[in-house]
C-alpha cells in the first residue's frame, strides 16, 4: 500500500489544538498545494479546524509536477471502481493516523474532494467504520457502489457541487451520483453552478463552507 506522508496544511486560526479536521483531496495531476487554497476562505467559519491537503501517493506521469490517486486512463465504470478501491487504503490509513494524533473521531472529520479527489472522498466516506461529519464533492463522480448492497454502512451527509460547463466531468455525473446516493439512503444536497467549468466558483465555495460548519455544529 502506498503511504501518504506529505502535503500542505493550515493550522487552526484560533491557535488552539484542532477540534476538527477538514481533509482536502485534490484532483488528477494536481497537488495538495492547489486545494489548500480553499482553506483561507473557510477559516473564519471553522476557526478550530485543521486543514490537511495531502499529495496523492503516486506521481502523475502525464503531468510532471502533479500527483494522482490512481492512473486515470478513462471513465469506464469498472476502471473507476477499481481505481478508487486501490487508492482508498492510503487515505484510510492517513485519516486513522491523524484522528489518533489529535484525539478526534469521525464526527470531527470532513472530507472534501475535487474531481478525482471527489471520487475518493465519496468512496472512502461511505466505507469508513463511522460516518464523517460531512462529505463534499466538487466537479466529480460517484464510482461503483455494488459492494454496499444489502450492507449497513456509513451514511455521512453529502454535498455535491458541479458546473454546467464542465468539459472534463460532465454535469450528468452530479445527477447520477445524487440519484444513486438517495437510493442508498444517503442524505445528499446538490448545487449546479451555471456556466462554470471544471472549477469551484465563489457560490460553491461558500456553500461548502456553510455545509461543513453546519455539520460540525450539529456534533457539539
Amino acid at each position: 500500500m502506498s503511504k501518504i506522508v506529505n502535503g500542505v496544511s493550515l493550522k487552526p486560526r484560533s491557535g488552539s489544538a484542532p477540534k476538527q479536521i477538514v481533509l482536502l483531496l485534490h484532483g488528477f495531476g494536481s497537488s495538495g498545494a492547489d486545494l489548500i487554497a480553499l482553506a483561507p476562505h473557510w477559516q473564519d467559519a471553522l476557526p478550530d479546524a485543521l486543514f490537511l491537503a495531502p499529495h496523492a501517493p503516486q506521481r502523475c506521469g502525464m503531468m510532471g509536477a502533479g500527483y494522482q490517486w490512481w492512473g486515470l486512463s478513462g471513465f469506464a465504470p469498472s476502471a473507476l471502481t477499481a481505481g478508487t478501491a486501490s487508492a482508498a487504503p492510503a487515505i484510510d490509513a492517513f485519516i486513522d493516523r491523524k484522528l489518533t494524533q489529535y484525539g478526534l473521531t469521525e464526527a470531527d472529520l470532513a472530507l472534501v474532494g475535487f474531481s478525482q479527489g471527489t471520487m475518493m472522498a465519496l468512496h472512502v466516506g461511505l466505507r469508513r467504520p463511522q460516518a464523517a461529519a460531512a462529505v463534499i464533492g466538487y466537479s466529480g463522480m460517484l464510482t461503483g457502489t455494488a459492494d454496499l448492497a444489502g450492507k449497513e454502512f456509513a451514511k455521512p451527509p453529502v454535498l455535491l457541487v458541479h458546473g454546467t460547463a464542465d468539459p472534463v466531468v460532465p454535469i450528468a455525473a452530479l445527477h447520477s451520483a445524487e440519484s444513486e446516493l438517495k437510493r442508498l439512503g444517503v442524505q445528499v444536497s446538490t448545487h449546479v453552478s451555471y456556466g462554470v467549468a471544471h472549477s469551484v466558483d465563489p457560490v460553491g465555495l461558500r456553500l461548502g463552507r456553510d455545509f461543513v460548519a453546519g455539520a460540525f455544529a450539529r456534533h457539539f
